[in-house]
């Protein structure tokens, strides 16, 4: 598999690290605490046979611009960072896709910036914070894998750990949230590494309390794809179903065999489905 192309883009707000792979159509994909490499990304590569993929490290990640300020790692600074990178890449419009994270950063950007996408494709999300009031979330108090899953985030963000142990943690971590975690080693069988960012996420973890952008979803113009496996355990699939109500022009596809990985567990049909959407929103797409 060849890597991606590194670039280092010098925007308004700064310089940023991205990774660029494909050929066709802009689109951007991100997540809010990860940080990328040469090696990219599974879920961006799902995009790389039919456009040319911006796979971005946004601030406090990899060699980007660090934050002066903890607000400045909010969403909705994040969202005003990647309008930067846009406008410097030369593109009028581009698409979106973002992951878990990357997808509500997705929601974001379809608030505030719809007339600056074609589309929006929203994988495993949710539009306000998504522990309290679903037991089926990992990460609520109540679930039986909560406190494992607290321990191995908790000593992932360890400086001192070893690459042995963090990818043993990293393995366990990712088992939790596959329909058939049996079939771990076919799904991450690439060349594919990527680190997290704590600044980000210890940000996140406290933004994420107060985070609620249902009454504004009603703001998102630009054709969205909402994806979401029906046993997702990160982002219960009830989080899914209120973003589909609320946008205006969104279709919603569940995967019935898919937990949070659905572009891998159901590869197949992850392709058809963002095929059919583009096609069906065709003259959408300028």
């Amino acid at each position: 598999m060849n890597n991606w192309e590194r670039r280092i883009l010098e925007t308004s707000r700064g310089k940023f690290e991205v990774f660029v792979k494909g050929e066709g159509e802009p689109i951007c994909v991100t997540h809010h605490y990860s940080e990328f490499n040469e090696t990219g990304d599974y879920f961006a590569n799902t995009f790389t046979t039919t456009h040319q993929v911006i796979l971005i490290n946004l601030r406090e990640t990899g060699a980007s611009e660090r934050a002066a300020e903890p607000y400045q790692l909010s969403f909705l600074e994040t969202i005003f960072d990647l309008e930067a990178i846009r406008e410097e890449l030369g593109f009028k419009k581009w698409g979106f896709a973002g992951h878990s994270t990357g997808g509500m950063l997705g929601i974001m950007y379809g608030i505030y910036y719809s007339e600056h996408l074609n589309f929006n494709i929203i994988v495993g999300a949710a539009a306000r914070e998504y522990m309290t009031f679903s037991k089926d979330c990992i990460y609520h108090s109540e679930h039986p894998k909560f406190q494992r899953m607290q321990d191995i985030i908790e000593t992932l963000k360890r400086s001192d750990l070893s690459l042995e142990n963090r990818k043993e943690l990293k393995i366990e971590r990712t088992k939790m949230s596959l329909f058939a975690p049996e079939r771990y080693d076919e799904f991450f069988s690439l060349n594919i590494s990527k680190d997290m960012s704590a600044t980000r996420m210890n940000f996140f973890n406290r933004e994420l309390q107060i985070y609620d952008v249902t009454r504004k979803l009603e703001f998102i113009s630009v054709p969205t794809l909402i994806i979401c496996g029906r046993y997702d355990v990160q982002c219960p699939l009830m989080y899914s179903i209120e973003m589909d109500e609320g946008i205006p022009n969104s279709k919603m596809v569940v995967f019935e065999k898919s937990n949070h990985y659905p572009f891998l567990e159901e590869a197949e049909r992850f392709t058809e489905v963002l095929d059919l959407f583009l096609k069906e929103n065709q003259l959408l797409i300028k």
